[in-house]
């Protein structure tokens, strides 16, 4: 493998360990501490910032959730994982691309956390209002609505088919399965969330104000009952899913004039 493909591999896995972190810290948060869940994305990095080496952790994940970022950009252009171009092919990488700029947004509040010790509470709001001061702006977060509503519905397509084992190395534990099914659920019902919030804020003059990010659609099923405590169990799930993935998902190659060939499940 050469050292373009090798790099790619390692900022990937980077990637799944920095998502790793941030699923994980947001189940245990969601099940121990409704004071903090109430913050949203906040209380997460605040979380964080509390462990040893906690500042070098955020950083860490700004690099991490970065990379995986623009690895699901990849996916969506450049159909790196040969979802083809089709209609559901295409289904498939306007998913991606959803969770692309979902994990940028949790990039750049990492980012501003670990610059500024809070990301102001408004960081993916204050991004929302530039949008909608420009022309067609609010369709243009509606339809990242719509995108945010397709990629539920394949993790949930996910969750049943366990269609995601076929990324993964034989060797991982056998216990992948269950901990991919369970969190890929939980993932589906988050992302219906955010993307009800941007829909309502991109069609409906709802406001950029309640558009939610990842903490913060977590935090708005806290009165839920039985169902936010089954949704933060499914996200802890995927937190530790996403570990196994850091060490065992096959990554796509890159050889060396920089192209990243495409590979078949």
């Amino acid at each position: 493998m050469g050292s373009k493909s090798s790099k790619f591999s390692t900022l990937v896995r980077v990637g799944y360990f920095s998502r790793a972190i941030l699923y994980c810290v947001l189940g245990l948060i969601a099940l121990t501490s409704a004071g903090r869940i109430s913050q949203g994305t906040n209380g997460i990095f605040d979380a964080i910032e509390e462990f040893p080496l906690g500042h070098a952790i955020l950083w860490l994940m700004v690099v991490g959730l970065l990379a995986y970022a623009l690895f699901r950009f990849a996916s969506t252009f450049f159909d790196i994982e040969n979802q083809g171009s089709d209609t559901t092919g295409w289904a498939h990488r306007i998913g991606h691309a959803g969770s692309a700029i979902g994990h940028l947004a949790l990039a750049f509040s990492a980012y501003q956390f670990a610059t500024t010790g809070s990301d102001n509470g408004g960081g993916a709001q204050d991004a929302a209002s530039g949008i909608l001061s420009m022309q067609f702006g609010g369709a243009a977060l509606g339809l990242l609505g719509i995108a945010f509503f397709a990629t539920a519905f394949f993790q949930a397509k996910k969750a049943v088919t366990g269609s995601f084992m076929n990324r993964i190395s034989p060797a991982a534990p056998s216990q992948t399965r269950l901990l991919g099914g369970i969190g890929y659920i939980a993932r589906a019902v988050v992302f219906l969330v955010i993307g009800w919030s941007l829909l309502k804020a991109g069609f409906m003059s709802a406001g950029a104000g309640q558009i939610k990010t990842l903490g913060d659609a977590v935090a708005a099923l806290a009165g839920e009952g039985i169902a936010f405590t089954l949704v933060a169990i499914g996200v802890l799930a995927f937190g530790i899913f996403s570990l196994v993935l850091a060490r065992y998902r096959t990554i796509p190659e890159m050889n060396l004039n920089g192209r990243v060939p495409k590979f078949r499940s």
